[in-house]
């Protein structure tokens, strides 16, 4: 008997309390845009950041009131751009893109001293420029694999890796990286650079076994004459490119890439 009032009495009150919430909540509610609703509804929903806004719904209002762009996010795919073009009456015909890391050298680059003690790619790139040799190398410690928010990238032999299965191109990697090299490429494409040295040839080899020593073999062997040599690098004019592969099968320092998942 004792027992049965007070708990008669907690529910009581906690009924009580539950219909004054649900009285005060509706009376006091926020309303919310549809348009907003439903551009969210097509983002990825990643909430990375990599737009500069504090999240997708963030993101989203901004799209609405005409303060953002919709190029600013990568991570929400083409169909999803291409509804959310339709519902604020823009053009969202934005080409698909993946990431890629624009260096192979990893373990195959010199380091100017050996670095001991606590420290990502960020810190490491505040002593000297950095403890590879190459000005432009992969450092190696692991910031871009700590701020993927879908755990595409891994450091395989000193070089950093992206997984294309599991990235979602959110762009955050690429923010982060101090030395620049995580790029973008059109998603349709397969081959990439992957060296970022302006170096010339004989000061590559110096520095790395994996660099491109701006031959322009690649150049001269291209059907489509889609690579140019530009600051003894090859570019890929990707709108020539046909995948055909014969710039990476006759690269002599083998940094001409297929990039994963293709």
């Amino acid at each position: 008997m004792f027992i049965i009032i007070p708990v008669s009495i907690l529910t009581v009150l906690a009924i009580l309390f539950g219909i004054l919430i649900a009285i005060f909540s509706k009376k006091f509610e926020v309303p919310t845009d549809q348009m907003v609703e439903d551009v969210l509804s097509n983002l990825s929903g990643a909430n990375c950041g990599a737009c500069g806004y504090a999240g997708c719904e963030d993101f989203a209002n901004a799209l609405v009131t005409g303060e953002a762009s919709l190029a600013l996010c990568n991570a929400t795919s083409k169909e999803g751009k291409l509804k959310i073009g339709e519902l604020l009456g823009t053009d969202a015909s934005i080409l698909d893109t993946v990431v890629v890391c624009a260096c192979n050298g990893g373990n195959l680059c010199e380091d100017k001293y050996s670095y001991q003690g606590y420290g990502d790619c960020k810190s490491v790139e505040l002593l000297a420029g950095g403890r590879k040799t190459c000005p432009s190398g992969c450092i190696g410690m692991s910031t871009c694999v700590a701020s993927c928010p879908s755990h595409a990238i891994e450091i395989i032999q000193g070089v950093a890796v992206v997984d294309n299965n599991k990235c979602t191109n959110c762009g955050v990697c690429i923010l982060q990286c101090p030395k620049n090299i995580i790029k973008r490429i059109p998603a349709d494409k397969y081959y990439y650079v992957a060296c970022s040295t302006p170096l010339t040839g004989k000061n590559v080899r110096v520095n790395c076994k994996a660099g491109c020593i701006g031959c322009s073999i690649c150049s001269k062997v291209c059907p489509e004459g889609a690579i140019t040599m530009i600051n003894n690098l090859p570019v890929i004019d990707y709108t020539k490119c046909t995948n055909c592969g014969i710039c990476a099968s006759k690269c002599p320092a083998k940094c001409i890439l297929k990039r994963s998942g293709k």
